[in-house]
């Protein structure tokens, strides 16, 4: 994907059903379904392709949106557990 940098590549895919990519397929769907009521077409008969690909679409979409935040939250806590590694004063338990 042209918005994630190569260092991405060492993390594990996320699940193919996830919750963003089913939400934004069924916002997809529901887009095909409102532009037919809107044109005053059959909501569910019009334009199957149209649902599918929408519902596709936004499958995709909401994949790789789930994608990019798995790498910005691990370069989060990489760069967090960094700063801790290197600051072991600041971060002692508490004894006594």
């Amino acid at each position: 994907m042209a918005f994630l940098p190569d260092e991405s590549r060492s993390l594990p895919p996320p699940p193919l059903l996830n919750k963003g990519s089913v939400w934004l397929g069924f916002v997809g769907w529901l887009s095909a379904l409102a532009d037919n009521a809107f044109n005053q077409r059959p909501v569910l008969r019009a334009g199957v392709h149209r649902q599918i690909l929408l519902a596709s679409l936004g499958y995709f979409v909401g994949y790789h949106l789930l994608k990019r935040t798995e790498y910005v939250h691990a370069k989060v806590d990489r760069e967090m557990f960094e700063y801790v590694r290197h600051h072991p004063l600041d971060f002692q338990t508490a004894t006594g």
